[in-house]
């Protein structure tokens, strides 16, 4: 058996340091694990996918690079985040394909399923009709992942698969009220209103139910997917347990042991109020597998923001 050389796409984001994370007790001694970030080269190019591909050389690859934004970035520019999405992936898969790259995992999400749907959702439903309007752009250059890995297998036999995981939280995340996402974001309010002596505000009545994952834990399930995952249809990565805004905003007030005012600003749209997924397939493969408490995760995501708060991304 040769080295495995590992290239991780978007390596500095969420996901990739938490894989980083990870791998500081499971690292098996054949591999080497590259972490690419934007100031690699621009995966948007052609000529800079392959240049990264000839210096190193990858056996596997991770693919998390995307262009993401929130609800109204995905509104404002649908079509770029059609086009970039699109050329990114391609240039990935073109190049895994041409230096002969024996696996390929690329990130999808929950987000990119139908938006008119019957729940829970799982893998098969993936194309089963257009996705939300507001962020179709998106959803579509990632359903295409799916549709390329397809492609890829069954007219030159590449081993290209995708996982599609649930909201991740976690430490390295982006903490920008505005543009993050919802946990990041309710965590530097309450820090905010920690600090400042002011209430807490949760937009929206609380009520909509979310399915969240813990990047320790999203990572530990990659790292499975890449080295033992045999599938080219995509797999789900998510947790059972669904839960309201409302009791995660509680839990992360109860990590900064907030005692001032709460606020709910009703007058703010809720959004849907559930986008359940089945992670049936992923337990039919392990069954035994121990997702983090939430509690904990949320607890040790409010320590790590605490003590990286000067240079996090918010």
């Amino acid at each position: 058996m040769g080295k495995e050389v590992i290239l991780v796409t978007g390596g500095s984001g969420l996901v990739g340091k938490g894989i980083e994370m990870v791998l500081e007790t499971e690292k098996l001694p054949d591999e080497e694990w590259i972490f690419l970030s934007s100031k690699d080269g621009n995966l948007l190019s052609e000529s800079d996918t392959e240049r990264i591909f000839s210096k190193y050389q990858p056996t596997m690859v991770l693919h998390l690079a995307a262009q993401v934004g929130g609800l109204f970035a995905n509104m404002k520019a649908n079509c770029d985040f059609l086009r970039n999405n699109m050329k990114m992936n391609d240039n990935i898969l073109a190049m895994s394909h041409k230096f002969k790259v024996k696996k390929v995992v690329s990130c999808l999400s929950t987000c990119i399923f139908p938006d008119k749907t019957s729940y829970p959702i799982d893998e098969t439903m993936l194309h089963n009709g257009p996705p939300h309007d507001s962020n179709f752009g998106y959803s579509y250059a990632k359903r295409m992942i799916d549709v390329m890995n397809r492609g890829y297998h069954e007219q030159y036999g590449c081993q290209f698969t995708s996982v599609i995981p649930c909201n991740v939280y976690g430490p390295h995340d982006n903490f920008n009220i505005e543009h993050g996402h919802v946990i990041p974001g309710l965590i530097h309010k309450a820090y905010k209103a920690q600090e400042n002596g002011t209430s807490f505000q949760i937009w929206g009545t609380g009520s909509p139910l979310r399915q969240f994952i813990y990047s320790l834990d999203l990572a530990k399930l990659f790292i499975w997917v890449l080295r033992d995952y045999k599938e080219i249809e995509p797999i789900i990565l998510a947790t059972e347990e669904e839960i309201s805004i409302k009791d995660v905003a509680f839990k992360i007030l109860e990590a900064f042991e907030f005692k001032g005012e709460v606020e709910f600003l009703t007058d703010k749209a809720d959004g849907q109020f559930k986008k359940t997924a089945s992670n049936k397939k992923l337990r039919s493969y392990l069954p035994n597998f121990n997702f983090t408490p939430m509690d904990t995760a949320i607890r040790d995501t409010v320590k790590w923001f605490k003590d990286n708060y000067e240079t996090c991304r918010k």
